[in-house]
Parts: structure tokens; C-alpha cells; sequence
């Protein structure tokens, strides 16, 4: 059975690029025009991936991200934001969305994005590994969560697929650019802003001072590494 791909965007001649070129790629679709009917249709319906635009009536794409993920709706979300600005695209990633892609784009990128994002969902539930400790961090990477001091953490997935990787690759330092290629699965074209804002959020979720961090250390001018703190 073919993977199914929600398209939320208010703009017809955009919902019909998206459509036919998503459709021809080997996936089902469905449509929504607005946040509201978008949310309703993701609490009725399971999708493989959503392809959210920022800007929407009723309600804009953040607020809904901000709400499928309070409520535990997982599903992957590719962010279209017609703006361009790194505000728009950092704050689309904190609410929960997987990717962005900025207006105007190719219909080919979409669907290549669309790829690399289910291919990395795909890896992460097929995958099963033992609990892994460093410190007092406990991480259960089938749960997608981890424990601090038996405190429950949870993470965005990509939160999580960050931290993941770099606790595999405990004591190693990791560059920004590796970290993009691999815990995003395509090149970003440098920007490195994505990694930035997501070890921020890690640090505020797993550190006991955020702004001297134990765990997740940065090595200035190479890159980042966890480590078991001293």
C-alpha cells in the first residue's frame, strides 16, 4: 500500500503543483485548506507524512504543529514557509516540524525532501536498540524518550534522533555539517542554525544548567560531543 501525504496550504495553484507531483512520485494525498481542518483530519486519519505551509487561515501552520505534538501526533512534518526568514524556519523546527522548505521551491525537492524524511522514519521503527546510560541520563530509544535522575524527558523526534546520535557516538567529536547529513539525511546547504537550535533545546532538557553544560559540549571551531559528565 502506497504511503499517504496530507498537503495543508490555502493556495489552490500550490495544492495542485504539490498533488500531481506528490501523486506521480507513488504516493496517495489528501487535502486540507485551512489549520482547523488540517488538525481535524489528522485526529480522524493516520498519514505517513504531513506537508504543512506556515501562513494558513484560521489557524497558521506553527499552532498546528504546536498542537499535533501536544497531543502525541508523531507524524513527520515537512514546513513550507513562503518568507524566508530564520525566524520562521527556527521556529517552525521548536514547534515539532521535521523540515522546512522555503517558497518558492521545485516540486522535485519536495518530493526528494518527502523521501529523505521517510526513509529516516522509516530506520528509526525498524531499528531496535538497548537502553543506553551516560551519567545519570537514561535513554530508551524505542520509547523515543530518556529518564533524568527518573524525571521523564520527552523530545521532538528530531530532538531525539540528534541526541541518539550523538550518545552513539559518545566522546567523539561530531561537525555541524556530519550532524545535518546524518541525523537529517541530506545536505542543508550549510545551514548549520538547524543544529544549533536543536542542541539548545537538548541542553535545556537534559542539562542541569543549560548554560554550563555537562552532557552535550561544544568544541569550538569543530563541532559538538556528549560525553559522561565529570
Amino acid at each position: 500500500m502506497s504511503q499517504k501525504i496530507l498537503i495543508v496550504d490555502d493556495e489552490k495553484p500550490i495544492v495542485t503543483l504539490l498533488n500531481y507531483n506528490i501523486e506521480n512520485a507513488g504516493f496517495q494525498t489528501e487535502v486540507a485548506y485551512d489549520g482547523r481542518e488540517a488538525i481535524n483530519k489528522c485526529e480522524k486519519n493516520e498519514y505517513d507524512l504531513i506537508v504543512l505551509d506556515l501562513m494558513l487561515p484560521e489557524m497558521d501552520g506553527i499552532e498546528v504543529c504546536r498542537h499535533l505534538r501536544m497531543n502525541k501526533i508523531e507524524t513527520p512534518i515537512l514546513m513550507l514557509t513562503a518568507k524566508g526568514e530564520e525566524f520562521d524556519k527556527v521556529l517552525g523546527l521548536e514547534m515539532g516540524a521535521d523540515d522546512y522548505l522555503t517558497k518558492p521551491f521545485s516540486p522535485k525537492e519536495v518530493v526528494a525532501r518527502i523521501k529523505a524524511i521517510l526513509r529516516r522514519s522509516k530506520k528509526s521503527a525498524e531499528q531496535s536498540f538497548n537502553v543506553m546510560r551516560i551519567g545519570d541520563l537514561v535513554i530508551y530509544p524505542e520509547r523515543y524518550e530518556a529518564e533524568m535522575n527518573s524525571d521523564t524527558i520527552t523530545f521532538t523526534r528530531k530532538e531525539f534522533e540528534l541526541l541518539f546520535h550523538l550518545a552513539k557516538n559518545k566522546g567523539k567529536v561530531i561537525s555541524r555539517d556530519q550532524l545535518l547529513s546524518s541525523v537529517w539525511d541530506y545536505d542543508f546547504v550549510g545551514d548549520t542554525r538547524i543544529v544549533d537550535v536543536h542542541i539548545s533545546h537538548l541542553r535545556d532538557k537534559i542539562e542541569p544548567n543549560s548554560k554550563k553544560p555537562v552532557y552535550i559540549k561544544t568544541v569550538r571551531g569543530l563541532g559538538y560531543k556528549l560525553e559522561e559528565p565529570i
